[in-house]
């Protein structure tokens, strides 16, 4: 069921599927809430399901302030909407920029989370050549407009296996999110290149936190991702072989499997 709420009189829709203990699932930059479209109604047969789009994303409006800790500020006001003032804590899942969201949130409303979950993500901030990456990428879509981004973009999140088997699907894909506005896109990229670090985060929780790993992963290294992933006190680690930075599309059905034993095992 698709629903809205408006925070200062932007319209900010978000879906809600199943029932059970609530799963927040957060989409990254350039994206919408049906980056969730394999793992949803499998998840959805055992769990309430929240997915945003965030402010400037999909069919949500852009807010006052889109700084990653600003939308964190809007997951919280969808939850408080959806679930009441006395909602039970929820598991967040948070893609990419979902992520650094979902860490965002982890930071400022500790009480409300159950357990969290890094998919392709980090904690620590960008590094000096990511940001004039970022701010070249900036340039870039305000001359040539958010289509010819995200055509060039998109294809670098896949494993070249998956993009040669898979063409009709990436071409939909930037059908689907080449409509951006421009404005939204540059806010997003500022806000990440503002973020801090938060590993601190990632060292004073006391909850299950699920990191999944790509193996080609470009947009998040390898690397960084393990050094992260043994930061927290419990961890769950699961490393996806054949996948870039899109393991819920590259390995759609181990991620949902992967999503549900830490369900179950750990979170809920």
């Amino acid at each position: 069921m698709e629903k809205k709420i408006s925070i200062k009189k932007s319209r900010i829709c978000y879906n809600v599927l199943g029932k059970g203990r609530p799963v927040v699932l957060i989409h990254g930059f350039a994206e919408d809430n049906d980056v969730w479209r394999y793992q949803q109604d499998e998840l959805s047969n055992q769990y309430l399901l929240i997915i945003p789009d965030l402010p400037g994303s999909g069919k949500s409006g852009a807010i006052d302030d889109m700084s990653i800790e600003g939308m964190a500020d809007c997951i919280k006001l969808i939850l408080d909407h959806e679930l009441g003032e006395a909602a039970e804590t929820v598991v967040m899942i948070g893609h990419s920029m979902g992520g650094y969201i979902t860490l965002a949130f982890a930071e400022k409303y500790p009480g409300s989370l159950r357990a969290i979950g890094l998919f392709h993500s980090t904690a620590f901030a960008d590094s000096e050549e990511k940001k004039a990456t970022r701010r070249r990428g900036i340039t870039f879509m305000q001359t040539h407009g958010s289509y010819e981004f995200i055509k060039q973009s998109t294809p670098n999140l896949f494993t070249e296996t998956y993009r040669i088997k898979n063409n009709i699907i990436l071409e939909e894909m930037i059908a689907r999110y080449s409509s951006f506005d421009p404005l939204n896109l540059a806010a997003y990229y500022e806000a990440m290149i503002l973020r801090p670090d938060l590993t601190t985060v990632l060292q004073s929780i006391n909850k299950p936190v699920l990191f999944i790993i790509g193996k080609q992963d470009k947009a998040i290294p390898f690397e960084d991702s393990m050094k992260q992933s043994h930061i927290p006190p419990l961890a769950f680690i699961e490393i996806m072989e054949n996948a870039a930075h899109m393991a819920m599309w590259e390995e759609k059905e181990k991620s949902s499997r992967v999503i549900l034993s830490f369900l179950k095992e750990a979170a809920v």
